[in-house]
């Protein structure tokens, strides 16, 4: 006589149905979100290919497929703005602010976690408290203060406010105390300096932290319009943000819809290059971060 199934336990049905509604609806959020994004940037280079895009005349309802596939706008993006020019002045710029803000943020984010000293807690609180006022507030303050040291139009002004690198410095730190101390006793009986330890030992380990953060200062480099546009006089030194806005609104290009997407299209690419070289970096380096051994 064969015996009977056991009975499954009331609930699991149900419990196993909610579980699959909540994926569900986890994976159209998700999914609207991504087209939230997608959209609007395929748009945008589709529109950049489209040599039916004429004088003043964006297609309503969006098209996003080029109706005339093209490359004249690239062309006149080329021919009439200097981007070669500007994209050089922009790596100079977010190349100095980066190599700057990493060896600030790894040497301050060393002495903080590493380094027995008092008041190095009160020292990291005064510091993190200066991320919660607005850069807007003191852009004019900081204005005045390069206008008497003599660095306006200078890429100076870029790279002297990157060794106060105050995000990069707490980065650095939280990061840092997931590696043991015990390195660093091991490196002072060795007769190594400090210095020593955190660029020769630390720094190493650190890789994860490096590339995020080269990630996020080139990006926030990269993008910066309003102080360049304050600070920067000469169109010899403006980076491509700036000059491609310039031109735009002053050389006839706001009439171009087509040429203003091709630049835009222009400015994107370096950062898209950045990020899929590091983006496996990023992950990791939010993830160890917050580790403690």
């Amino acid at each position: 006589m064969t015996k009977a199934a056991p009975a499954r336990p009331k609930g699991t049905t149900s419990l196993k149905g909610e579980k699959r509604l909540n994926q569900a609806l986890i994976i159209i959020v998700l999914a609207l979100g991504t087209l939230t994004m997608i959209v609007p940037f395929w748009w945008m280079i589709s529109t950049s290919f489209d040599g039916a895009v004429t004088v003043d005349d964006i297609p309503f309802p969006p098209r996003f497929y080029p109706l005339i596939p093209s490359t004249r706008n690239y062309m006149v993006a080329f021919s009439n703005v200097p981007m070669f020019k500007y994209i050089g002045n922009s790596l100079i710029v977010a190349a100095g602010n980066m190599l700057i803000s990493i060896f600030s943020a790894i040497s301050c984010g060393y002495a903080l976690s590493k380094i027995p000293f008092k008041g190095r807690s009160l020292i990291l609180m005064i510091a993190l408290s200066t991320m919660m006022v607005p850069g807007e507030v003191t852009m004019v303050s900081r204005y005045f203060l390069f206008q008497r040291l003599g660095l306006v139009n200078s890429y100076w002004a870029f790279w002297l406010p990157a060794f106060a690198y105050v995000f990069g410095t707490f980065f650095a730190k939280q990061y840092m105390d997931s590696i043991p101390d015990s390195l660093r006793e091991s490196a002072l009986m060795d007769g190594a300096g400090e210095l020593r330890i955190a660029f020769q030992i630390f720094m190493p380990l650190c890789g994860a932290l490096v590339a995020t953060l080269a990630v996020l200062l080139f990006l926030g480099s990269w993008n910066d319009f309003m102080w360049p546009m304050i600070i920067l006089t000469s169109p010899k030194k403006y980076t491509l943000q700036v000059g491609v806005a310039l031109f735009a609104t002053n050389g006839g290009l706001s009439k171009q819809p087509g040429v203003r997407m091709a630049s835009t299209c222009i400015s994107i690419i370096p950062i898209l290059i950045v990020y899929l070289f590091l983006q496996r970096y990023i992950v990791e380096s939010i993830a160890l971060s917050g580790v403690k051994q």
